[in-house]
Parts: structure tokens; C-alpha cells; sequence
């Protein structure tokens, strides 16, 4: 049936008008945000379906494969037992920067006994037209660019690989950019098994008409692959130099701000983050570092857990940057990966074992949630045969809920997934995630710092290249619940790369909304403006006057301790139990403690409870632990072992 207006529904149930014509921003009658869901619908181009069919009552056809889903209040279509083809996007979800995820299925009739695949998350615009194919953009890229994107898909390879999908990557036109990232349209069984050999015969078209400053290296690389003699590992080193090498000419100016707010609903504030306008501007870490922790557990844990997260990975990230800085050689990304998660392990247990001293169980138990980002300047000889000292390489690290989006003028990217039970549904192959969503206990967190022995704890770290102007927003899940970011992006980021308002004014901005549409948490937001200019390349590394570190108009008042936003479950828990559910039961009341004992818990931890995660720091990494301990206070420093 061909439809005559062009309709999509609010998503708001209580709404007593939810039909809306498509292309308002918001709805006519409740004014909630209207939700424009595409989805790619495999395999039906050969239906020869019309522009304007609706099918199943509910998708409106764009083109043969691309839908609209005119009701995304309802949830998609199941089947009972879930066919092998899905499998793999479901193992895959923790890649959905670049995989689409199963949204569900439908039938074209019905009297239909075919099932169509429908994919959400597939590289089409808010606008229902795909993005570009790789082929299509890649002569007029930057050089940055073009080795970015197959660095992307050497990364993805081995994933794909282990899940029989690897030829995913060997057909040009499944393979969309969306500026950067390289985003799939699909994926494709493989018939045979394929190598990197298929792999470089297929990047051999693009890279012969690549950019004067890495055609040769390229050239080089590909010929290797194609003569099937070198391995993965060596094809990778080789073009994450090419990649740091082409990315360290570009000039990065970089502005932060900070900021966190209890909302409009709690006493306290259990959220911590860095920096804000407490830190010295002469921090060494400005404006490197950005830090958000949301505080988790009962009798004022929570609060003590963020702080002492953020005050120990202060210390272990500057004691890295600084051993960094002394490498002659290029670290690895898989190197430093280790690294910063060993970091994250040592602070794990520091909380662990307070919990152990304390004898704290089950709700009690403190812990934090955490994202991350770090910007390392490694020293790089440029293609053009000059040192640069940043090779604007930049590794964000998350565990639990709080989110990292990178916003440019054009989209808005979410770079994390949480820890939650929906997203360990999906990954064990038990349940599509728009059907996860639907249980009671969905957000509940799966990890956090804290719940458990640092062996356990899988954190979720990656590594990103700025090479375009942009905004690294970093926000608990205060400001992120009810996707207020993905609605509001275009309201309080874009004004920022403009130019018309300053991070900290946007900020700000950002935590007025969530008070208004959220409230009921605490809130904290990162704003880190990066500006790149590709046209004029730097010979010298920016002075220190071009990074800029902002501060607030006005020092915030001292925040009380925040009692329990959030509450954990038993420290014993398996692998597929939540944390905690997020509407869990208030934890008691206790009065607010002065700042100085506050000051004197976190002493004690690091004195009394954190002995055996400082020794399996001075076991892994003997350096920069011991670079560390000589910053602490005398205090402290007597719970090192002997160096």
C-alpha cells in the first residue's frame, strides 16, 4: 500500500497525539524529541519495493533496503529461536562504532513465511541516505585520513575473522566512512577462509591512487600483504607508524573544561571528575586528561570511591605520560592498552580491599563508574622528515555507564557501550538489544571499579586519532539517560566549534538540560574542544600558550558527601549478574562529613586498604610506580615497598 502523508509517531506514551509529519525535530503536541530510526533491511533489493510502501504497517520504505520505522515506541519483531546468521552481530556488539546491530525482523505480507533481517546502527544519515562507500571519498582525503581508515579495518580484521565474517571487508561498497570511521553496511558469511593476502589484493585499487605523502609506504605494505610472507602483527606496527608519522604533522590545540553538579534531586554529590576548577592550571596533565567517575555504594562510599579513583590514576597516568615521553621508539597501542589497564586494575583493588577492611557487603559496597580519555604526545618523525613531538593520538578507557560521544558539525559519535545487563544479553547470543532493553533490570550495571578483584575486570579501552575539529564530551549518566545527548547535540555542542560560546559556557549549558529533563541523578560533564587545521602543518610542537585550560567564573561550593546514587549487589557475582539496578532501594541517611575527613579517609585507604593493589602495581610496572611513589606525600609514601 502506498501512503499519502508522510507520518512518524511520538515516542512518548502518554502523548494524546503522537502522529507527527516527518521532519519536525519535535512533537507537535508534547514537544518530546521524535526519533527518526533507519534501518537497513537485508537482502529485500530484489522485492523491487516502492518509495512510500509501508510494510507491517509500520516501516516506511525509502529505498529498497532503507526503512523507517514510523512506530519506534513498539518493540521490533522477534523469532523464538534466533537463526545462525545473527550470531555474529550479537559477538560483535562491543564494535558498534563500526557493526550494525540487529534491530529484528518483519514480514513483507502477511502471508509471508520469510523472516527480513532488519539492522539498526547502519551507516545511513539522519537524512535516510547511506553514507559514502570508501571508493567514493578516498582520492580527495587526507593522507591521515586514508591510513586511519585502514588501520580501522586491519583492527577489525581479527574479530571478523574469528567469527567466520572476515569478508565483511573485501567488498568496497559494504565498507561506509562517516568522516573517520569506517562503518559496516553488513555483514557477509565467508564461503572460504580469507587472508590477508585477499586483503591487500583488495586494497590495491585505492592505495595506488592514495596521497602523494603515503602512496609509497602504502605501496610497500600492500606488497607485503599480497605476497602472503609477512604476519598480522607486522602489517600492523608497520602502518600504526605510517598512521602516527602522517597524523603528527597535523597541529592540535586542545580546550577543557570540567564541571559536575548534584542535580536537582539529591543532598549529595558522589560524582567526581577532572579537571574543574579546583586543579591548578599548571597541572601537567592539562589538558591531556579528562576524567568522569560516578560514585556507587552506601554510607558515603560512593563519593570516597570516585575521589580516590580519580586522585590514584592522577598519579599513574602522569608517572606513563611521563615514561612516554622518555621512549626513543614508538609504544604500541597494544602497549599501551596494557598499561593504562593495568592502571586501571591497581585502582580496582585499592577500592576492593577497602570494601574488605570495612567489611562492607553486598549494597554497602562502594565502587565507581569510569571513562577516560587520555591524549599521549609521543615523539614521531613525520612523513615530511621532521620531529614532531605529538602524534595526536588520543585512548579512551570506560568501565560501567558513563559515556564518551565525539561530536563534530555534522554528527554526533557515542564511543563507549555500557557494562550493562542489555549489552551482556547481546553478547552471550541470548537476546536482540532492543528486546534486552525491555527487561526490569537492563541498565543495571554488570562492572564497576571496585565490585571485584581486579583479574576480573574487563574494561573497554580504545585508541582514536584526532585528525578534525571536534568535542570530546565525557558525562556521567546524569546528562546521558534519556538520550539527551543524541537529541540535543546540535543545540549545545555545535556553538562550540562555531566559536559562538566557550566549553565551559556549554558545559554549563549541558548540565542546566539534564537538570531540567533528568534531575534525578548527580551530573558531571568534560568538555574537550579539539581543533586540528590540515592546512597548515606545524614544524614545532604548539607552545604551551596554544592549550588552554579553563576554569570556572566561580569556585563551586564545597559539595556535602553524596549518599548513594546507586547501590551495588554481593561482591560475589558472576559474570552474567548485574552490579546493581538503577532504581535499588535508598540506602540510610548519615550526616554529611567535613572535607577534612573526607581527606583523612582517602589517607587511610591508601595507607590501610590499599597495600596489595600497590604491590601488584610495583610487580607489573616497577617504573612508573616508583616515579609515582616519589610524588606522594610523605604520609602516604610508607606504604611503598622499598625502591
Amino acid at each position: 500500500m502506498i501512503s499519502t502523508q508522510r507520518i512518524v509517531y511520538c515516542t512518548n506514551p502518554h502523548c494524546t497525539d503522537p502522529v507527527n509529519t516527518v521532519g519536525n525535530r519535535l512533537c507537535a503536541n508534547c514537544f518530546t524529541p521524535l526519533i527518526y530510526r533507519y534501518v537497513w533491511a537485508v537482502d529485500t533489493k530484489k522485492n523491487n519495493l516502492e518509495s512510500g510502501e509501508k510494510i507491517a504497517a509500520r516501516y516506511e520504505v525509502i529505498s529498497p533496503q532503507i526503512w523507517l520505522d514510523t512506530q519506534p515506541i513498539l518493540i521490533p519483531e522477534a523469532v523464538e529461536k534466533l537463526p545462525n546468521k545473527v550470531i555474529p552481530y550479537l559477538r560483535l556488539h562491543q564494535h558498534r562504532l563500526h557493526v550494525p546491530h540487529v534491530y529484528g525482523f518483519t514480514r513483507l505480507s502477511q502471508d509471508s513465511e520469510d523472516n527480513i533481517l532488519l539492522l539498526e546502527n547502519a551507516p545511513i544519515n539522519d537524512k535516510g541516505s547511506l553514507h559514502p562507500a570508501i571508493t567514493d571519498v578516498w582520492e580527495h582525503s587526507t593522507a591521515v585520513r586514508q591510513v586511519y581508515w585502514l588501520w580501522q579495518i586491519l583492527e577489525l580484521w581479527k574479530p571478523l575473522s574469528e567469527l567466520g565474517v572476515a569478508g565483511s571487508l573485501l567488498v568496497p561498497e559494504n565498507l561506509r566512512v562517516q568522516g573517520w570511521c569506517v562503518r559496516l553496511l553488513e555483514l557477509i558469511e565467508n564461503t572460504n577462509t580469507i587472508t590477508l593476502q585477499q586483503l591487500g589484493e583488495c586494497w590495491r585499487p585505492i592505495v595506488a591512487i592514495s596521497h602523494t605523502k603515503v602512496n609509497n609506504p602504502l605501496k610497500k605494505i600492500v606488497k607485503q600483504m599480497c605476497s602472503g610472507v609477512v604476519d598480522f602483527e607486522a602489517i600492523s606496527n608497520q602502518l600504526n607508524q605510517l598512521l602516527l608519522s602522517a597524523a603528527a604533522e597535523l597541529p592540535l590545540t586542545l580546550k577543557v573544561f570540567g564541571t559536575t553538579d548534584k542535580g536537582e534531586q539529591l543532598t549529595r554529590n558522589e560524582d567526581n571528575c577532572f579537571p574543574t576548577s579546583k586543579d591548578s592550571k599548571e597541572d601537567a596533565l592539562l589538558p591531556k586528561v579528562s576524567l568522569v567517575c560516578d560514585g556507587i555504594g552506601g554510607h558515603e562510599g560512593g563519593e570516597v570511591a570516585s575521589a580516590l579513583t580519580v586522585q590514584s590514576l592522577k598519579l599513574q597516568i602522569k608517572a606513563l605520560l611521563a615514561e612516554v615521553a622518555q621512549q626513543s621508539e614508538i609504544v604500541s597501542p597494544h602497549l599501551l592498552k596494557q598499561q593504562i589497564e593495568a592502571s586501571l586494575r591497581v585502582v580496582n583493588n585499592l577500592i576492593c580491599n577497602a570494601n574488605n577492611q570495612q567489611r562492607r557487603e553486598k549494597r554497602e559496597r562502594m565502587a565507581t563508574t569510569l571513562v577516560m580519555s587520555v591524549q599521549i604526545p609521543q615523539s614521531v618523525q613525520t612523513t615530511a622528515n621532521w620531529r614532531s613531538e605529538n602524534a595526536c593520538e588520543l585512548y579512551l578507557a570506560s568501565i560501567g555507564d558513563s559515556r564518551a560521544y565525539w561530536i563534530t558539525r555534522n554528527y554526533c559519535q557515542l564511543l563507549t557501550v555500557d557494562d550493562d545487563v542489555a549489552k551482556r544479553e547481546v553478547i552471550h547470543g541470548r537476546s536482540l538489544y532492543r528486546k534486552a532493553l525491555q527487561r526490569p533490570d537492563a541498565t543495571a550495571l554488570t562492572q564497576a571499579l571496585g565490585t571485584k578483584e581486579g583479574e576480573f575486570l574487563h574494561p573497554q579501552i580504545s585508541r582514536f586519532i584526532l585528525e578534525e575539529d571536534g568535542i570530546l564530551l565525557l558525562c556521567s549518566d546524569g546528562l546521558s539517560d534519556n538520550n539527551l545527548v543524541e537529541h540535543y547535540w546540535r543545540d549545545y555542542a555545535l556553538p562550540v566549534l562555531t566559536g559562538e560560546v566557550s566549553p565551559q559556557e556549554a558545559a554549563d549549558s549541558w548540565i542546566k538540560l539534564a537538570n531540567q529533563r533528568n534531575g534525578h541523578d548527580n551530573i558531571s560533564v568534560v568538555i574537550t574542544h579539539c581543533r586540528v587545521i590540515p592546512d597548515y602543518l606545524a614544524i614545532v610542537s604548539p607552545k604551551a600558550s596554544d592549550i588552554e585550560v579553563l576554569d570556572d567564573v566561580a569556585a563551586q561550593p564545597e559539595q556535602e558527601l553524596a549518599e548513594s546514587s546507586q547501590a551495588l549487589l554481593d561482591l560475589r557475582l558472576s559474570d552474567d549478574e548485574p552490579v546493581a539496578a538503577k532504581d535499588s532501594a535508598p540506602v540510610k541517611k548519615k550526616r554529611s562529613r567535613n572535607p577534612l575527613v573526607l581527606l583523612l579517609i582517602i589517607l587511610l585507604l591508601l595507607i590501610g586498604g590499599a597495600a596489595l593493589g600497590l604491590l601488584g602495581w610495583w610487580l607489573i610496572q616497577p617504573k612508573s610506580f616508583n616515579t609515582t611513589c616519589k610524588q606522594l606525600p610523605e604520609q602516604v609514601r610508607g606504604v611503598c615497598p622499598p625502591y
